[in-house]
């Protein structure tokens, strides 16, 4: 990628249950989902996971995640599907990577705890310049992510220290 710039907007459907969300295999559904359900530490009804569905269905991709029968309240767990939108579809490859992109700095923001890999791993410089807006029942992600907020691009700036008085001309 360059340092341009990179606007991901993603607009969020839901909540499906396990069964229902195997009627997502139409030319929409590929992008990014959220788990939501019980556990120990979190309650009743906490994100759980962010997943990608790039190069399958939503309806092929987040059934093969089973842990979520071991949930202690499995018939509750509820699935929400985030779509990436624009003026213009991009090729593929550019819409895969949008997806790998959108899911890497979804996970490191907002931590679900069954998500074992948090950090941004290769895609780190990549995702300097990302943005991804959430829209529509994006249920309790942020509305905004940044990479120039959650990658080391601002770690350790030259020059940075806090503004003062003295240094008014």
């Amino acid at each position: 990628m360059t340092n341009r710039e990179t606007i991901i907007h993603i607009d969020w459907d839901g909540p499906y249950t396990l069964d229902t969300i195997k009627g997502l295999k139409g030319s929409t559904d590929f992008g990014v989902y959220q788990i939501y359900g019980g556990g120990p530490v979190y309650g009743g009804s906490a994100l759980l996971y962010i997943g990608r569905a790039c190069d399958q269905y939503f309806a092929t991709r987040i059934p093969q995640e089973v842990q979520w029968l071991d949930n202690r309240d499995a018939a509750r767990v509820e699935v929400y599907v985030g779509r990436l939108s624009g003026a213009r579809t991009p090729d593929n490859d550019a819409w895969v990577l949008q997806i790998k992109l959108a899911e890497r700095l979804l996970i490191s923001a907002h931590s679900p705890p069954h998500n074992t890999q948090k950090n941004l791993g290769a895609l780190e410089r990549d995702l300097w310049s990302v943005h991804v807006l959430n829209w529509g029942h994006r249920r309790d992600l942020v509305p905004e992510v940044s990479g120039a907020r959650w990658t080391t691009r601002f770690d350790d700036p030259p020059n940075y220290h806090a503004f003062s008085e003295d240094e008014l001309e």
